[in-house]
């Protein structure tokens, strides 16, 4: 039944398999993923909206006509002096240029919000990366510790067939009872069983590191000589977390409460724009053509309050953006001092795991040895396996955690893609797309 449940993992693993290093995952990622294209788009839209409003101080021309049929046709005058006052078939055009001139500043606040909103979209951008970059790393880390775990069972597979091949023996010689025999044979399974699962894992996370890198097939990875350079002191971690995107991200909201704040106070100062324009139509009373220029103004004398409930308004999201810095300066903070924290129980946990690990093996070789040497049960070599085999996978699991833990800690910081030295890989994303 295992081996029948082991054969699709197997197939899947005879399939032309992609090497990749960390560092090649990890540029590929800047490259290819969706989600970080996702978020340099937003810059797009926000440059857009910025050329938007900048159009609205502008100067516009537009030119507007139109054709009248009437039902008569009304004129004075004979000859030369005839003018006419109604034409039966008229018709005019006209060319007009508009200026704004003043509006309290409103067009230049908003212009300033926008500026601010590129600047907001960059910092998405830094953030989604370093997401992404962390669950890239996360994912290639979790397949490297699945084939460590991989070849572990295996190891305790030869552990509990050793085992039984020496309980046979004995069984065969008359010096043991088929127990011992059956026991080996139970461990056995339990190995495979623990095999099928690793193998389960590593091809769950294989996909997740598919998806992520558009990457079809099989991975093989290999364990990075370094995942990043190791995180400084406490100190310097809060200096940079005070700089993290989202925190800036934080900063820029606030300017933007303030402005929003002067842009509706300026509801209450007067409007001047300009109109110039040129005129021709078939109508020649007083002139068939002629241009003109006016100053228009507009000067709020009584809004019934309008104006000061959005102003109101406008205050208390000031205050919410304010708090809003507060608790993401707070949060930048105290992420960094619980990944330091988690980092140090992480180093101090692999450090006890391998020792757990050196003594389990000499455990484990002495009991074998009286073992064979008849001065000790199945009993007692099987808990030496099992604490033997226990000890293989807390290290594993522990150097896994032990990585993670130290990516998260640049991750806390805002300064991931840094650490770990990630760019853009040079391929276009076709050109990967087809590797």
């Amino acid at each position: 039944m295992i081996l029948a449940a082991l054969l699709p993992l197997a197939a899947f693993g005879q399939t032309p398999a992609t090497p990749l290093t960390l560092r090649e995952a990890l540029d590929r990622a800047l490259t290819v993923n969706n989600t970080i294209d996702r978020s340099r788009a937003e810059i797009g839209v926000a440059e857009a909206n910025k050329k938007y409003l900048l159009s609205a101080i502008l100067p516009r021309i537009s030119a507007n006509g139109a054709a009248t049929r009437n039902s008569t046709e009304v004129t004075f005058g004979d000859g030369a002096d005839a003018r006419t006052i109604l034409a039966q078939n008229d018709w005019n055009y006209r060319v007009v240029l508009t200026q704004p001139i003043y509006a309290g500043n409103r067009e230049r606040r908003a212009y300033d919000q926008a500026k601010l909103g590129i600047e907001n979209a960059r910092e998405g951008v830094e953030m989604t990366e370093d997401a992404v970059l962390l669950r890239v790393a996360s994912n290639y880390l979790a397949v490297v510790q699945a084939d460590e775990r991989i070849g572990i069972e295996r190891r305790n597979i030869e552990l509990a067939e050793k085992r039984r091949t020496q309980a046979q023996a004995f069984y065969q010689a008359g010096e043991s009872t088929k127990v011992d025999t059956l026991r080996a044979d139970t461990a056995i399974k339990a190995a495979q069983r623990q095999l099928a699962l690793a193998e389960q894992i590593r091809e769950n996370a294989v996909s997740r590191l598919r998806a992520d890198l558009e990457i079809e097939g099989n991975i093989n990875v290999t364990r990075p000589p370094a995942i990043a350079s190791h995180p400084p002191e406490e100190p310097s971690l809060l200096t940079r977390a005070s700089e993290r995107p989202d925190v800036r991200q934080a900063e820029n909201s606030e300017r933007v409460a303030k402005l929003e704040v002067q842009k509706q106070r300026g509801f209450w100062l007067p409007t001047v724009s300009f109109e110039g324009g040129w005129v021709n139509q078939k109508q020649n009373f007083p002139v068939d053509k002629y241009s003109y220029g006016r100053l228009n103004f507009n000067v709020p004398i009584f809004q019934s309050g309008e104006v000061q409930a959005r102003v109101a308004q406008a205050r208390e999201r000031e205050l919410q953006a304010h708090l809003d810095l507060e608790n993401a300066r707070t949060e930048a903070r105290e992420d960094v001092r619980r990944a330091t924290v988690d980092l140090h129980a992480a180093e101090t946990s692999l450090g006890l795991a391998k020792e757990q690990l050196a003594a389990a093996e000499a455990e484990y070789q002495q009991e074998f040895e009286l073992y064979r040497a008849q001065e000790a049960t199945s009993l007692d070599v099987s808990s030496s396996e099992t604490s033997l085999a226990e000890a293989r996978r807390a290290v594993a699991e522990e150097t896994l955690n032990r990585d993670l833990a130290e990516l998260r800690v640049w991750y806390a910081a805002g300064a991931l893609k840094d650490a770990v030295g990630a760019t853009p890989a040079a391929d276009t994303k076709t050109e990967q797309g087809t590797r």
